[in-house]
């Protein structure tokens, strides 16, 4: 049930212009920004690319997980990004992104960070979640998926 107060419809974003990875982080990174001015975008930037630099975070086909750890947060931040047309991601299959499960999470909060990752791989071990994913068009209707799947 963390995911359900991690993400929220309005850091639900279809239809991602990036082509790449770099492209991707600075994308959504912008999104994150303008909905917490509070963040240092070049802070968010930097955590990301440090723990992508140790292993791609491109661990499920056409699924990326990136995510980096930030002092200066209160509580951990979630975004969900699709691109129907797919992102180079230097994953590790070698394919494509198509939906990508962003987190920005607090050091003071190793339990939230933990639980997230944990519910967020048995959701994505769910065939029926994945199979659903493509249909979903609206952020109300993934947010909707993700509350029914984690309960």
């Amino acid at each position: 049930m963390v995911l359900q107060h991690i993400f929220s419809e309005k850091n639900i974003f279809f239809n991602l212009d990036s082509t790449d990875k770099d492209e991707l982080f600075e994308e959504m990174v912008q999104h994150f920004v303008e909905a917490d001015p509070s963040l240092n975008r070049q802070e968010v930037l930097s955590s990301l690319i440090k723990r992508e630099e140790s292993m791609s975070t491109g661990v499920m086909p056409g699924i990326a997980i990136p995510h980096g750890i930030l002092s200066s947060l209160k509580h951990t931040h979630g975004a969900i990004g699709i691109s129907r047309k797919g992102i180079d991601y230097d994953s590790l299959d070698g394919k494509p992104v198509h939906y990508v499960f962003m987190f920005l999470f607090s050091e003071k909060e190793t339990d939230v960070h933990l639980k997230a990752l944990k519910e967020l791989s048995f959701l994505l071990q769910d065939r029926e979640f994945l199979e659903s994913l493509a249909d979903v068009n609206t952020p109300a209707l993934l947010m909707d998926l993700i509350k029914k799947k984690t309960l």
